[in-house]
C-alpha cells in the first residue's frame, strides 16, 4: 500500500523537498550537483545561522569569505563583443574568492585560495573566518571544509549565504573578486 501511495504521489507530480537533516554529511568533497541541499553539519567546524553570522559580522572579529564562483567569458564571443561580469552582491566587508568551492581544484585555484584565505585572516590560522555563498550551494561546504583540513581551527559555515543574509534585511554591498597574486 506504502508503494503504491508513494508510485501515485510521484506519478501526480508531487516532490518532497530534501531538509538539511536528510542530507548525510559525505566523508570527502562534493564533485557536482552544487545547487543542491546541504547538510546541517561541517565535521571539524560549526554551522551557524543568520543572526548568528550577523552577530559575528557586527563584532568585526571573524573574516567571511564569500565563494560563489563566477561564470568565465566564453572564448568563443565574437570580436568586439562586450563582456560584463555579473556584479555580486555580498555581506560587507566580504573577500570574494570565486571558484574556490568545488570539490576538485587545480592548484593555481588552492593558491589563490590560500593567499585570499591568508589575507582575510591576517595569515592566522585561530582568526575566527565564515564562509557562505547561496542558500543550498555545496561550494561554501566545500571551501570550510578545505579550510579545516589546511589547519584552520575556528571555521563557521554559514550555509543559508547571502540569501539568508537578505531575507533577514541585513545590508549588501557589491564585492569585487580578490585579485589573484
Amino acid at each position: 500500500m506504502k508503494r503504491l501511495l508513494v508510485a501515485l504521489a510521484l506519478a501526480a507530480g508531487a516532490t518532497t523537498a530534501a531538509t538539511a537533516q536528510d542530507v548525510p554529511e559525505p566523508s570527502d568533497y562534493r564533485m557536482d550537483h552544487y545547487r543542491a541541499p546541504v547538510p546541517a553539519t561541517l565535521q571539524g567546524g560549526t554551522v551557524i545561522e543568520a543572526e548568528e553570522a550577523h552577530t559575528l559580522w557586527e563584532a568585526g572579529e571573524a573574516a567571511f569569505i564569500d565563494v560563489l564562483p563566477r561564470a568565465p567569458k566564453p572564448e568563443n564571443l565574437p570580436e568586439g563583443t562586450i563582456w560584463r561580469d555579473k556584479p555580486r552582491s555580498s555581506i560587507p566587508g566580504a573577500v570574494w574568492l570565486p571558484n574556490v568551492g568545488y570539490g576538485a581544484i587545480a592548484d593555481v585555484t588552492a593558491d589563490y585560495f590560500r593567499a585570499g584565505l591568508d589575507h582575510a585572516t591576517g595569515d592566522d590560522p585561530v582568526h575566527p573566518v565564515v564562509f557562505f555563498c547561496l542558500e543550498d550551494c555545496w561550494m561554501s561546504w566545500n571551501a570550510a571544509k578545505r579550510a579545516i583540513e589546511w589547519n584552520h581551527s575556528n571555521v563557521y559555515w554559514f550555509p543559508d549565504g547571502t540569501d539568508g543574509w537578505a531575507f533577514h534585511d541585513f545590508p549588501l554591498e557589491e564585492v569585487k573578486p580578490f585579485p589573484t597574486p
